[in-house]
């Protein structure tokens, strides 16, 4: 695993050991860069069940002014310690061990506003709307964030769920990828013909 593009491309990222963290493959990295916008303006990211970190580091080292990892697995905080630094990019990194659910909680009462959030769970987690939802209804995104859903691919999630707009849905072998964006603006009402 490298980082792909962006002020820390080429550094090599650390895998966590073992067969409980599925780090996203580069292949698939690259797909979701190039469906998001491969480069960025500043604003905060959030990689809740971080792993590696491999996803918000990319994001970092391609503009991300800020990211916040959380975790709950100690392994994969060691290894995302690790790769926060061997990316060259600490001092842009907060990194929590503790539950997505606390970590949502704890977030929104700092009153951050996530730019891009990645949601890569164990694939048994199948309810990442579910979480998307808490993180509308608790003022933790800005207007037009994206979300990226990393899931197996056998499960769908839908593709109207308020107030997201599903923009993209690919499919790497059994790896699925979602993508929405957060839009509360209301639908534009055709005129009424005389």
């Amino acid at each position: 695993m490298r980082v792909i593009a962006g002020t820390a491309k080429g550094r090599t990222l650390k895998a966590v050991p073992g067969k409980n963290t599925r780090p996203t493959t580069d292949k698939v990295k690259e797909a979701i860069f190039s469906m998001i916008g491969p480069f960025f303006d500043g604003g905060l990211v959030l990689d809740l069940f971080a792993g590696t970190g491999g996803l918000g580091i990319e994001s970092l080292s391609r503009g991300m002014e800020r990211a916040v990892f959380v975790d709950l697995d100690g392994g994969s905080i060691e290894v995302i310690k690790h790769n926060v630094q061997a990316a060259g990019v600490t001092e842009h990194a907060e990194i929590y061990r503790t539950e997505a659910a606390r970590a949502v909680k704890a977030l929104a009462k700092r009153g951050l506003k996530f730019k891009l959030v990645f949601l890569d769970p164990p694939y048994r987690m199948k309810e990442m709307d579910e979480l998307m939802e808490e993180l509308a209804a608790r003022g933790l995104l800005e207007e037009l964030a994206t979300i990226v859903v990393e899931h197996d691919a056998e499960h769908v999630y839908p593709e109207a769920l308020q107030p997201f707009r599903q923009i993209k849905r690919s499919q790497y072998g059994d790896t699925a990828v979602t993508i929405y964006r957060y839009d509360t603006a209301p639908e534009p009402t055709e005129p009424l013909e005389a």
